[in-house]
């Protein structure tokens, strides 16, 4: 899961205060695009849905459950009294116990629908896009985390301070310090200057 951080051009914030990847329970997380206020109150409810679950049944949450709770809560905001709709598009994701990855991505009307990858937000159909053309199910843990930074890095500014990042494996989930985004970044931008020269060669 990767977020551009739209606040890292602020030398004066803290950015531990402005995330945009939450974390729903042990094995599921959420990044949105949209109101972070919305996201929060979100976010808190999901929470709490998550640990009733875990208190009813002695189990963690299915993502998918989750993600119908999440869509659920959006819809009902859309035609309840002296009530908005949240502000808020979120993807959702996270491994089931039988050890499948999941994903899902919502929309603040209440629809939900799940997809092997994705992006949400703007530029949202860029990164898509890029993703269709690249993406391999096979892909290790490694190519993955590329793959996603590379996608996102079509439609961000250039460098690691832009953008949040987050690896989610059967084992847990792992946020990737800006040492690491760096060094990822790094190589992608010169594995993209590679590609260039090569293009740039085949036309003469």
């Amino acid at each position: 899961v990767s977020t551009p951080s739209t606040w890292a051009a602020s030398k004066l914030q803290d950015t531990r205060t402005v995330k945009k990847i939450c974390k729903l329970d042990d094995h599921c997380y959420l990044a949105f695009a949209g109101l972070s206020a919305d996201a929060r109150v979100l976010t808190n409810q999901a929470r709490v849905e998550a640990q009733s679950y875990r208190l009813n049944f002695e189990d963690r949450i299915p993502v998918d459950f989750l993600a119908r709770f999440i869509a659920h809560t959006q819809q009902r905001y859309t035609q309840s009294g002296g009530m908005r709709p949240f502000g808020v598009c979120t993807l959702i994701a996270g491994f089931n116990t039988d050890g499948e990855p999941r994903l899902f991505h919502t929309d603040p009307t209440g629809v939900y629908s799940a997809w092997k990858a994705n992006a949400t937000g703007r530029n949202s159909a860029t990164v898509r896009e890029y993703l269709e053309n690249h993406y391999e199910a096979d892909a290790s843990t490694e190519a993955a985390t590329k793959l996603a930074l590379r996608a996102l890095l079509e439609v961000v500014e250039s460098g690691s301070k832009n953008v949040e990042a987050l690896v989610i494996t059967k084992e847990g989930a792992t946020s990737l310090q800006e040492a690491e985004l760096l060094q990822l970044v790094t190589a992608i931008e010169k594995e993209k200057d590679e590609e260039d020269q090569k293009r740039k060669t085949k036309d003469k």
